[in-house]
């Protein structure tokens, strides 16, 4: 019957949802396990949503807004292709860029993200 889904769970395959909000940024940084690798930084709390949710974040300490946008898309487009198909849901990740997240090459930063899915103990 069309119409009968439930509103708060996504499609199957469907893309994450963004974490956008101050509070969820804080709460992944304060009570959630921490992940550093040579790319990124990844923090990982189990969500309030059924489904997996997602927040990227890269301080002035990179370098301008050109730069911090360039290095967020990376770590967006490393998200793109490195998560799907991990089964994920119930977890909020932060991703968090570093001046190695500009200048690694693309695909140790996404082995990068999943080496930190495996260290913070999201993934087995």
């Amino acid at each position: 019957m069309p119409g009968s889904a439930d509103p708060a769970t996504p499609p199957a395959g469907a893309a994450p949802e963004r974490l956008k909000k101050r509070r969820d940024f804080l709460r992944a940084a304060q009570r959630g396990k921490r992940a550093a690798r040579p790319g990124l930084v990844l923090q990982a709390v189990p969500g309030e949503a059924r489904h997996l949710r997602l927040g990227f974040t890269v301080t002035r300490k990179v370098g301008n807004a050109v730069t911090r946008n360039r290095a967020r898309r990376r770590l967006k487009e490393a998200a793109r292709l490195g998560l799907p198909g991990m089964g994920l849901a119930g977890w909020d990740l932060v991703l968090i860029g570093r001046d190695g997240t500009l200048t690694r090459p693309f695909a140790l930063l996404v082995e990068d993200l999943r080496g930190a899915l495996r260290q913070a103990g999201v993934l087995r």
